[in-house]
């Protein structure tokens, strides 16, 4: 078994948290050693925005830059270094979802390296039922309506990828997903009334599953916390990776992490989770739905 620097098996999450997770230790180590990015940057023959981007997970590692760095920062444990190095080949190696690089952008391959890793993933969805509890041809649907006018081989990867990430929720210990949807995601005839039938049959085997909690948020509620759309919490179990939010947009997408912006999320999400129907009823409300379409 591969092991983490700390000692423990390394997490699942693929090259994406492993960067992460390299990169956090590698800073707590120049800071420990009282050593500059900048300084640090000179001694591998680059700058200080390089020692910043490694640090932060958002490049691959050459394994002589780590080794390099590790004897600059005065680390001497061989257990140690060679924890280290070992953590270095498992961030580079290749993740199942490169194959689909090109279908997607770069911030969105680090979403679903994250979205792999999480222990807790809770969503309120305003306009689509939540990717990891979508169809196949809901998915198309999706892809198409964003996209109109994409080659139908770049809509079929795409959609191919989608399928992909639900088999997280199929791996052994699984994360739990806690989706709230807004009655309108779950009434809009995406994809035409056959597909809608299906999804909504989907979600109804979902509620089913062990580590799945729906919830319906009513047109009959009127107005509610999230008046800034839709977004999603992830909490990780390694330590070293803080809860985060992350909220897409046109172009791109954000990620969250300060303390005080991820409990700001979290207390919506708590207020939207009370409002919403009870996750006992979800099922008997889906049931209704499908009389109605």
């Amino acid at each position: 078994m591969s092991l983490s620097p700390t000692g423990g098996a390394a997490p699942a999450g693929g090259p994406t948290v492993l960067r992460i997770l390299l990169g956090a230790q590698l800073r707590r180590l120049r800071d420990a050693a009282g050593i500059s990015r900048e300084d640090a940057g000179y001694h591998i023959r680059a700058s200080g925005s390089k020692i910043s981007r490694m640090e932060l997970g958002r490049v691959s590692f050459k394994e002589r830059d780590v080794t390099d760095l590790l004897e600059f920062y005065g680390v001497r444990d061989p257990e140690e270094r060679e924890k280290l190095v070992q953590l270095t080949r498992e961030a580079n190696q290749t993740p199942w979802w490169q194959k689909y690089q090109e279908a997607v952008p770069d911030w969105f391959q680090v979403f679903v390296g994250l979205e792999e890793a999480a222990q807790l993933i809770r969503e309120y969805e305003v306009q689509f039922v939540p990717g990891l509890l979508q169809t196949e041809d809901y998915a198309r649907a999706v892809v198409l309506q964003g996209t109109p006018g994409l080659d139908p081989e770049e809509v079929e990867r795409r959609v191919a990828l989608r399928m992909g990430r639900q088999q997280v929720l199929k791996k052994e210990n699984p994360p739990r997903l806690w989706a709230i949807v807004d009655e309108a995601a779950l009434r809009r005839p995406m994809g035409g009334r056959d597909v809608l039938v299906a999804q909504i049959e989907r979600l109804m085997d979902a509620v089913s599953e062990p580590n799945v909690t729906l919830q319906v948020m009513p047109f009959r509620y009127g107005g509610h916390a999230a008046e800034g759309g839709a977004f999603m919490l992830m909490r990780f179990p390694e330590a070293d990776l803080p809860d985060m939010v992350y909220m897409e947009y046109l172009t791109g997408a954000l990620y969250l992490d300060k303390p005080d912006e991820v409990e700001r999320y979290a207390a919506v999400m708590e207020r939207l989770s009370v409002a919403g129907t009870s996750p006992d009823r979800t099922r008997e409300i889906l049931g209704s739905m499908l009389k109605e379409i």
